[in-house]
């Protein structure tokens, strides 16, 4: 089944500035990283914080990009860790929470990936930022290497960098360091959704089983002051793979002068990301992103907004019919 997704996109950027890597940042850092109480590392990557986002994404508890900062949507995925698990929810990584966190996967954090042929093949693509001219591109493939690595492994491309200095991202053969997120708590079959519910106040969406337990958390984007997202009880209606993205001049985004409907091609960069799923509320769905590292700190026009990789699983665990609530 073709779907086109018509989803009501743009966003409000509210990143600073970019962060610095401390020294000794390395795999045997980050794998043998300890708690310890709370220090002030101003803007250096945190080796404890990159152990805490990658056993908080294994177990399914995802905190976005992993970046190594004690970002909101590391705290949010913390208080929802820390509520199941019967703890304060308050969203610190204290001692407690990193026994239980710890307590949830064995393997190691972090290891080391051979770049393949696959990965340094492409095509890659550089993308314009005005949506005309996206268009005319026949995919809105990844702009190289570094990009489809960095999202493959659920990472900020700074990290990355910042775990691998000197290295070429670009040759086959290459070993590098990288997030070990393959290897899932909770692998094996996926499990299957019996309700979503986007908790708009949280910016969060939660995956829940038929018996009304958690089997997912996702940090996101949800509606905007001038298009808020709606509320109330709706139903999955159709999930698409690879979706062209078609823009309606209704949208009016600020900075597209087209008057008339235009469609893009699919591809990661593509404004719905990699994966959308259809809802019935006409022109909404839950999407990826060409920007992962926005997810839950910039605004969407309507639809909700997850990472690439997130939405992905999510996909996998839903069907046409799975109940969608919207709590305000």
């Amino acid at each position: 089944m073709k779907l086109t997704a018509y989803a009501a996109l743009g966003f409000l950027s509210i990143l600073g500035p970019a962060l610095a890597a401390p020294q000794g940042l390395n795999l045997e850092a980050v794998n043998g990283a300890e708690w310890a109480p709370k220090s002030d590392k101003g803007k250096e990557i945190d080796p404890a914080l990159i152990k805490a986002q990658v056993l908080l994404d294994r177990a399914r508890f995802s905190p976005g990009v992993i970046d190594g900062h004690n970002g909101e949507n590391l705290q949010n995925a913390l208080k929802i860790f820390e509520k199941t698990n019967e703890l304060k929810p308050d969203g610190a990584l204290d001692e407690e929470a990193w026994r239980k966190l710890t307590e949830t996967s064995t393997e190691p954090v972090l290891t080391e990936y051979t770049i393949t042929d696959q990965d340094v093949k492409g095509p890659f693509v550089e993308i314009p930022d005005k949506m005309e001219e996206q268009a005319k591109l026949d995919r809105l493939a990844y702009t190289g290497p570094e990009e489809l690595l960095a999202e493959k492994f659920h990472m900020d491309v700074d990290l990355l960098k910042a775990l691998n200095p000197g290295k070429s991202f670009d040759k086959a053969g290459t070993s590098i360091v990288v997030s070990n997120v393959d290897t899932k708590a909770n692998s094996g079959e996926p499990k299957k959704v019996a309700k979503i519910e986007i908790v708009k106040s949280e910016k969060v969406l939660r995956a829940m089983a038929e018996n009304g337990s958690l089997i997912a958390a996702y940090p996101a984007s949800i509606g905007s002051e001038e298009k808020p997202a709606p509320s109330g009880s709706h139903t999955v209606r159709a999930i698409a793979k690879n979706p062209n993205y078609t823009y309606n001049p209704d949208y009016a985004f600020k900075g597209v002068k087209a008057k008339e409907k235009f469609e893009i091609k699919p591809g990661p960069n593509n404004p719905v990301g990699s994966t959308w799923i259809d809802l019935s509320i006409e022109s909404f769905g839950i999407h990826g992103t060409p920007e992962p590292e926005k997810v839950g700190k910039a605004y969407s026009h309507g639809c909700v907004r997850l990472t690439n990789w997130d939405v992905q699983e999510l996909a996998g665990m839903v069907e046409k019919g799975t109940a969608v609530e919207f709590i305000d």
